[in-house]
């Protein structure tokens, strides 16, 4: 089982130019607080950057993350989160993308992420 089956990850699409993830927030996700962890906003741009950053590589190399920095905007205790992750540089070697995470129900923005990811041969 991979994280994304683990958490129940959805991915919904997958190009060189957008990458869109969902996941409904549930009690493994939360906090002891009744919030949903942190952490899941950095996995969740990380996820969909790097699917997206795959997309535009050939078959014999991956990008793998090197940085992300989140921003939490408002938490979230339940609902359906997408994470929308567009590019904004690509180079040869190092992409940037950035990632936008809403409330589908509401359209919320609840997370900003711009993930740093570098390409390398398999």
């Amino acid at each position: 089982m991979n994280i994304l089956e683990l958490l129940g990850i959805n991915v919904t699409k997958v190009t060189s130019t957008e990458a869109i993830v969902t996941v409904n927030v549930t009690k493994q996700l939360q906090q002891p607080y009744g919030l949903m962890h942190g952490g899941m906003n950095a996995l969740l741009a990380e996820t969909a950057a790097s699917l997206g950053a795959n997309a535009i590589l050939p078959e014999n190399q991956v990008a793998v993350g090197v940085d992300v920095q989140t921003h939490h905007l408002r938490p979230v205790s339940q609902g359906i989160l997408t994470a929308k992750a567009t590019p904004i540089k690509v180079g040869r070697e190092i992409q940037v993308w950035e990632c936008t995470i809403f409330l589908e129900e509401t359209g919320q923005k609840t997370s900003f992420s711009t993930i740093t990811l570098k390409s390398q041969s398999i």
